[in-house]
């Protein structure tokens, strides 16, 4: 029987894993991989601590950070995909590798992420890593002083451009229908920048290039008419899937499936389980947000844990 059982593998359960060693609780990590979402990020400039760092460096840092813990109070498993957490406050059973292994724990952190959602056109996959990208704040300064695009009119989408607009020559934002989902007041100060553009009732038909991306091919919808749009960057806003299925029925989630958590404690709908990371539905999801959101949860795991001796 483990005191605490963290599930994942990114910046939220490495932190998790080295505060819970250094309080001493008998604590397991499971994680299929150490790195999360970050991992195919060629340069991340926004790690704190480290101006520049690769994905696979940085998922290398994650497990070393990690393995300097192991041994008496935190023991490390890798390469188990986690598929259910059942039981009660104080007895929980955690089912690993299509039921062949299952680990018993007073407490649980599910710290699993999310994944992005894709963008299915022509050209996309081909092109990812190479001008186009899932995350603004890990590539976006490679390209300053370019012209980008964003597909994507929710808050994350006009987020990004917002972000994008500080180094970039233009931003021209893409959106299938005529209405945001973004809140209004989002919409409209983004709006005010002579930057920015937006594009809307458009389809996808493919991102095109030679070695990097160079542009993008859209059909407007009223008209059938198909343009294309030369830029040097596509930055794909359209959502993300947290990887929350292991506690579906469980605790408490979201209509997009997204862990429900006090954002004082990160406690889930259920005692004696948190949530960090890009998994729950914490307003903004960062590498930085995650570990310290997994901190925070620690902390109050802790007092939890002492309170039910």
């Amino acid at each position: 029987m483990y005191d605490l059982i963290i599930i994942g593998g990114g910046p939220a359960a490495t932190a998790a894993a080295v505060y819970a060693a250094r309080k001493r609780l008998k604590a397991l990590l499971v994680a299929g991989e150490f790195g999360g979402q970050s991992v195919v990020s060629a340069d991340i400039q926004n790690w704190i601590g480290s101006p520049h760092i690769s994905g696979a460096d940085l998922a290398k840092s994650f497990k070393a950070h990690a393995h300097e813990y192991a041994g008496e109070f935190l023991t490390i498993r890798e390469g188990v995909w986690v598929e259910s957490v059942t039981g009660s406050a104080g007895n929980f059973t955690v089912t690993a590798n299509q039921g062949k292994e299952t680990f018993t724990t007073r407490s649980v952190l599910v710290s699993s992420g999310s994944n992005r959602r894709q963008l299915e056109v022509p050209g996309a996959k081909e092109f990812e890593h190479k001008g186009l990208t899932y995350c603004a704040s890990c590539d976006g300064p490679l390209f300053a002083g370019m012209d980008v695009l964003v597909i994507g009119g929710g808050n994350a989408g006009f987020e990004t451009a917002a972000q994008l607009l500080a180094y970039c020559k233009t931003v021209t934002l893409l959106n299938r229908s005529a209405k945001f989902r973004a809140d209004e007041i989002t919409v409209s100060q983004t709006l005010k920048d002579l930057k920015f553009s937006v594009i809307t009732e458009v389809d996808f038909v493919e991102v095109y290039g030679s070695d990097f991306v160079e542009g993008m091919t859209i059909r407007m919808k009223a008209t059938g008419e198909e343009k294309k749009l030369p830029v040097s960057a596509v930055f794909v806003e359209i959502g993300q899937i947290p990887n929350s299925a292991i506690v579906k029925d469980f605790v408490e989630l979201t209509e997009t499936g997204q862990i429900v958590i006090n954002p004082r404690t990160q406690a889930t709908s259920v005692e004696g389980v948190w949530a960090a990371g890009d998994v729950t539905d914490v307003l903004y999801h960062q590498n930085n947000i995650a570990a310290g959101d997994a901190v925070r949860a620690l902390e109050d795991i802790y007092q939890w844990l002492h309170k039910h001796k």
